[in-house]
């Protein structure tokens, strides 16, 4: 349905951005048998440039096939698995393993594949369960009061609900609209993020995931290489003065990538960007009113090892979606209602906190700053071939360890 189409009529929920977030609360809505209304500034069609996200998780695939029966196992037999990884130091093998291919309810344990193909099975699962779509629709402001929510969009149409889900991205108008800044710091060092297609009938490479500490083709720098359905995603950890142009450009690219991959993909680009990582959460999840809900990327910016991004939005969605079923069977018992949205906010911005603190110490190992760290990393690597624990340690430490297990399962649901 086009932006012309838009009404103003009272929605008992809205859901304001069309990403995973917003999609994971549209067929979370359906399933609660609840009207399911999206508002999305993008064309219908449009399609956000990157593959940003690249990894779900199993409980996210079997969050999917909850929601809507199917989804899980499409978007797991459109996605790739691999059984190995392996870690380096210096160009010297220091872990690596190899895991058995079990299944939880017949979905894999992971699926790797670009977030657009994600999007577009998550958006078509929507459409087939009756979600009602609004493109070209760009919400510029918003009023929370006791008694719901007031949208306006750049055309001036205005939107009325009992409950929206801001699912409205790293920028968005709903959180500062609540008042509810991001805290958190960024990296202080510069990543380099490229999405390469694959060319498996010239330069087949095995199915594993790699990570380089100190990559002695490339400086020195740490690399992680992660293998994708139709391509290859590499990450190049930047040092602090490294001038970023000298490796984004098309003759950097073509300089660096045959080092660590085989020559043919330093033209096989598809997608490259830089980023300094953002570890962010939002100050709260609600408003003052427990009208607006804030999930997905409105609601906080992690680094992405470990992948928590995505795989935290979509529970995000369902829970919020759980609270504003309980809020509204409260009826007119506003304080039962607000209840139910602060329990959300509460639980959400902790499983953030956690994710948060998991994806720091990634970011702490990757980057190595304290010289007690470093020394520890160095003497893990001595031993690693003769004690697998110091591999192990190497090999899991870049991509969030489990601080404690309360935590593990409030973070990753």
């Amino acid at each position: 349905m086009s932006a012309s189409t838009g009404s103003s009529e009272h929605h008992p929920v809205l859901v304001v951005g069309g990403g995973p977030a917003g999609l994971g609360a549209a067929l979370a809505l359906r399933a609660a048998g609840l009207p399911a209304v999206v508002l999305e500034r993008r064309t219908e069609g449009s399609v956000r440039p990157g593959s940003r996200a690249a990894y779900l998780h199993g409980a996210s695939l079997r969050e999917l096939e909850r929601l809507s029966p199917g989804l899980g196992h499409e978007v797991a037999g459109r996605g790739l698995t691999w059984a190995t990884k392996r870690s380096y130091w210096a160009g010297k093998e220091i872990y690596a393993r190899t895991y058995p291919q079990t299944t939880r309810e017949g979905l894999p344990h992971f699926t790797s594949l670009p977030q657009v193909i994600t999007e577009d099975l998550m958006a078509a699962a929507c459409v087939k369960q009756g979600v009602e779509f609004h493109w070209g629709v760009e919400v510029t402001s918003a009023l929370s009061t006791p008694e719901g929510v007031l949208l306006t969009d750049s055309t001036g149409r205005q939107w009325q609900a009992d409950y929206v889900v801001a699912a409205d991205g790293s920028r968005s108008v709903l959180r500062s609209a609540i008042g509810s800044p991001l805290e958190g710091p960024r990296s202080p060092n510069t990543f380099v993020v490229v999405d390469l297609d694959d060319d498996p009938d010239h330069n087949p490479m095995p199915i594993e995931r790699v990570f380089h500490y100190r990559h002695p083709s490339v400086g020195g720098r740490n690399v992680l290489t992660v293998p994708f359905a139709g391509g290859w995603r590499v990450d190049l950890n930047l040092l602090v003065n490294d001038d970023p142009e000298r490796f984004i450009s098309p003759e950097g690219l073509r300089r660096w990538i045959p080092r660590i991959l085989p020559r043919a993909y330093g033209e096989r680009v598809r997608w490259v960007s830089t980023y300094r990582f953002a570890q962010q959460v939002a100050a709260h999840f609600t408003d003052t009113h427990r009208r607006v809900l804030l999930t997905g990327e409105a609601s906080h910016l992690f680094a992405p090892f470990g992948a928590r991004g995505m795989n935290s939005s979509i529970p995000d969605a369902v829970r919020a979606v759980e609270a504003v079923t309980e809020a509204l069977q409260a009826g007119r018992d506003r304080a039962a209602a607000g209840a139910a949205i602060g329990r959300f906010a509460e639980e959400r911005k902790e499983a953030a906190g956690y994710n948060r603190a998991c994806a720091s110490a990634a970011l702490e190992h990757m980057l190595a700053h304290r010289p007690s760290l470093l020394l520890r990393q160095r003497a893990a690597a001595a031993v690693a071939t003769a004690g697998r624990r110091a591999g192990e340690w190497l090999d899991s430490a870049p991509y969030g360890p489990k601080l404690t297990a309360r935590g593990a399962a409030r973070g990753s649901y």
